[in-house]
């Protein structure tokens, strides 16, 4: 068994984001598993990315940014190049569209993946194909004792879903090896048609141990198997720019929590308190700055 002390593992996208908006049109770099990762190393956490990268000029880019941040990127292959998505902002919020690569994203669990998986305390899942059966089996596959490891965010995209009965299918039964699951309100309405307290306890009933739940303006809350801890938006000096990377910044606060709470080895409802209120901090702090990149006060 690898030292599990060291980092975290990441899986999921990686990808330049094309941002059209009143400013014209510019690439970013992003993707919500990207951002979390980069989101951990901000919060001091040594992070390794597992995701598609193809070796042509978006996926340059990729490489330069996680180098900028010290994460480590594995990357698996990408037939048909970076993935890149198209968003179109307005008022501060953004829709997409996605290229073939981004649509068709696959991880490949080879040596490389398997090692950096095996050496981790937690991996974090983000943006990945559930509605994938076969790629759904090779993740649980992947991750040895993932009820105590495994941290999902589905964070499902309408044009990505090839087939939401699937996904939904295939996250149901994979909440039992889930020690923490992430859902937004629009998520639970496109999953479940349901408001976001429904869903989180269906999804603690399929066996996650954890339901981090966020709901926008509404703030968020977090379904514990001894009930529920709520924690309004954070106040901060000055204007919200836009919302991107608000939910990823709280999902990369909390992991780091659960970091926090395996070394101390306690956990309570006082300590679940101050670290989602924490985590509502670093999500208005990011919502104060242009970018998905995660933001301290």
């Amino acid at each position: 068994m690898a030292d599990r002390r060291g980092h975290v593992a990441v899986v999921g996208d990686a990808l330049i984001d094309e941002i059209h908006d009143e400013a014209g049109v510019r690439d970013v770099v992003g993707g919500a598993a990207l951002n979390v990762a980069v989101g951990l190393t901000r919060l001091g956490v040594p992070t390794t990315l597992i995701a598609m990268v193809a070796d042509d000029a978006d996926g340059a880019a990729v490489r330069a940014f996680l180098d900028r941040f010290g994460v480590r990127l594995v990357a698996t292959p990408a037939p048909r190049g970076t993935a890149r998505a198209i968003a179109t902002k307005s008022g501060g919020e953004a829709r997409y569209t996605f290229n073939d690569a981004a649509v068709h994203r696959a991880i490949e669990f080879d040596a490389a993946a398997r090692a950096a998986l095996d050496a981790a305390p937690l991996v974090v899942v983000s943006c990945y194909p559930f509605d994938d059966t076969a790629l759904t089996d090779a993740l649980l596959a992947a991750v040895e004792e993932p009820a105590n490891r495994l941290v999902v965010d589905p964070n499902p995209r309408p044009a990505l879903l090839q087939d939401l009965p699937a996904f939904v299918a295939n996250l149901d039964r994979a909440a039992s090896a889930m020690r923490l699951l992430k859902l937004g309100d629009e998520d639970a309405a496109l999953l479940y048609g349901t408001a976001l307290p429904d869903a989180a306890l269906r999804l603690q009933r399929d066996g996650a141990r954890m339901v981090l739940a966020t709901a926008g303006r509404d703030g968020a809350f977090l379904q514990l198997p001894e009930g529920r801890i709520e924690a309004p938006v954070a106040e901060l000096p000055g204007a919200i720019v836009d919302t991107i990377g608000a939910g990823d910044a709280t999902l990369a606060s909390i992991v780091d929590a659960l970091l926090r709470a395996d070394r101390s080895g306690g956990e309570d409802a006082l300590f679940w308190e101050a670290a989602l209120q924490n985590a509502m901090i670093v999500a208005a702090a990011t919502c104060r700055a242009e970018g998905p990149l995660l933001q301290l006060p």
